[in-house]
């Protein structure tokens, strides 16, 4: 989604000729730097599994998009049973030197070197009631059922009810359509995803980025306008998958899912409970829990 947040973030041509740097891109960091990410990874992990859960929604900040109301730009399934590391992150993730998308299964540490923050940075995690945890758990854990709804075609701005093409969080829902909905073996999984979600609904994050967006397709090939609906580039909205948007979806549609957000700034790292969100700047509340880094 880094594509989408980098353009979001600049509104310019030049920026967005120039947006590929955002995918596949090596962060330049400091050993406090790195110290810092790493050690709060260690407090996420720490937090998944005190949980006795199995599974979770987990979201990371990325880019600054408070400018639009944005703070979680990128998610994935977060997994005990990880083949890779336990509670590495099931995602997708593009890759630009393959110039196409792939699930990807990445240790928390390695996801949350994924900012272009490192000062400061936001985790979401969401756990599910035992019933729709159990079904995640086993549809993101199947290489077969989390590949059916992989779109070949990545675009980071993709339209939440088209099946043309794909971003990160868009995969995320359709999982999650996977796992909770009664989809049969049909050609078409994405179709069916999006149509469960339709009557589930599902209500994609509607981002004004301000402006006609036809020309956008000619500056970046991850910069699609094809698949939204015509009035919605004319007004300059993109309705795509994002973070919030898939949290507050779980909220209505699972009775009991709970949510824990956790960040760090400062050396300083706090624990929010509840679906209300963290204080912007990494402010605690009286109720929130304060740990220090060092």
């Amino acid at each position: 989604m880094g594509l989408l947040a980098g353009l979001l973030m600049t509104g310019s041509a030049a920026a967005l000729a120039g947006s590929t740097r955002f995918c596949d891109r090596p962060l330049s960091l400091s050993a406090p730097q790195k110290d810092e990410l790493f050690r709060f990874g260690a407090i996420v992990k720490d937090e998944l599994e005190r949980s006795g859960q199995r599974v979770a929604l987990v979201a990371r900040s990325g880019l600054n998009l408070g400018r639009f109301g944005v703070r979680y730009s990128h998610a994935g399934v977060s997994l005990k049973a990880s083949a890779n590391t336990p509670w590495s992150v099931r995602q997708l993730y593009y890759a630009c030197d393959e110039r196409q998308p792939r699930v990807f299964d990445q240790g928390m540490s390695g996801f949350l070197l994924g900012t272009d923050d490192p000062a400061e940075g936001y985790v979401s995690i969401v756990f599910l009631p035992p019933e729709p945890a159990a079904a995640l758990e086993a549809t993101a854990l199947s290489n077969r059922r989390a590949l059916r709804v992989l779109n070949p075609v990545y675009s980071a701005n993709a339209y939440a009810f088209d099946t043309r093409y794909q971003n990160c969080n868009q995969w995320l829902a359709e999982l999650l359509a996977a796992a909770w909905g009664e989809m049969d073996d049909a050609s078409e999984p994405r179709a069916q995803a999006q149509q469960w979600l339709q009557t589930q609904g599902y209500e994609p994050s509607a981002i004004d980025v301000g402006g006609p967006l036809m020309w956008l397709g000619t500056l970046s090939p991850f910069i699609h306008s094809l698949d939204h609906p015509k009035a919605d580039v004319e007004a300059g909205i993109y309705r795509v998958s994002m973070p919030a948007a898939i949290d507050a979806f779980v909220q209505r549609t699972q009775p009991g899912a709970t949510r824990v957000e956790i960040c760090h700034k400062d050396r300083r790292v706090v624990i929010h409970r509840g679906w209300d969100g963290v204080a912007d700047g990494c402010t605690p509340a009286a109720h929130d829990t304060v740990l220090a880094l060092d």
